[in-house]
């Protein structure tokens, strides 16, 4: 089972650059953060014919939105909702063999960290203080998976320069500890970086405002796939398709992240 994630800033304005991810990769298994669409306008049939005809979604117009799409089918689809905020970005539903998978659209939290005088930063925080808190208490899945933008890179080399980005919103000291404190609550597993050993830089976002992204190369790593211990045996292959970064005309900051299962 291949399983993908890709922040795709718009699934109608990018809905060619998901028909050329689904030719060159072929997951089974697809999720989208930052839809930017109602449920009633999403390209449903598009998708399904691009093979995923189990689609969960959950949208809003212009902002936030999440979608697991699947050529497998999904059963038990459920929707989150965090901080009092119907704010469309947390979405799971079943799949075959038992698996619970989440799709998860983490706040930006604005470019200042401060939680008293960002409102924005104090909302991404308390976020994740809330889903830590109830993936310790969550006792529904032996089998689970987690991905999406979570939009805090973590490691010092999942940022172009860990010194320089200290005290910049995706990679202060308060948001990786939180990270952290999530990644502990359900014991979950960084599948990529099963592969890719942690001192080696690792990015899936570059900035749309660098002149060249491919020259500065200052990307974060801010995507990311947990699973359960449990299907850590199962890992086989994992990829980063960096390329979609330049793909015309507009493409997404973020790139697709994929892993497969065995």
């Amino acid at each position: 089972m291949k399983i993908a994630t890709w922040n795709i800033n718009s699934v109608r304005l990018r809905l060619g650059l998901i028909e050329k991810l689904v030719e060159q990769e072929a997951p089974d298994v697809l999720c989208l953060q930052e839809t930017k669409v109602i449920d009633e306008a999403f390209p449903r049939k598009a998708l399904a014919a691009m093979g995923f005809e189990h689609q969960h979604i959950c949208g809003m117009k212009s902002y936030n939105g999440v979608a697991i799409l699947s050529r497998l089918p999904l059963d038990n689809p459920q929707i989150k909702h965090w901080q009092g905020k119907d704010d469309c970005r947390h979405i799971y539903a079943t799949l075959p063999g038992d698996i619970e998978l989440h799709c998860v659209y983490v706040p930006a939290g604005g470019d200042l960290p401060d939680p008293a005088l960002n409102d924005k930063f104090a909302h991404k925080l308390g976020f994740l203080d809330e889903m830590t808190a109830w993936w310790q208490q969550h006792k529904g899945a032996k089998h689970a998976i987690l991905v999406g933008d979570m939009n805090i890179a973590p490691l010092e080399h999942d940022v172009w320069s860990h010194k320089q980005l200290l005290d910049v919103v995706s990679h202060t000291p308060i948001e990786v500890e939180k990270l952290l404190a999530l990644q502990a609550s359900y014991h979950w597993v960084d599948a990529v970086r099963h592969f890719v050993p942690a001192d080696q830089k690792l990015y899936t976002w570059w900035s749309y405002r660098a002149a060249n992204w491919v020259t500065s190369n200052r990307g974060r790593r801010l995507d990311h796939i947990w699973i359960t211990p449990s299907l850590k045996e199962r890992l086989k292959a994992h990829q980063i398709v960096r390329e979609a970064r330049g793909w015309a005309p507009k493409p997404s900051d973020h790139v697709p992240v994929i892993v497969e299962l065995g």
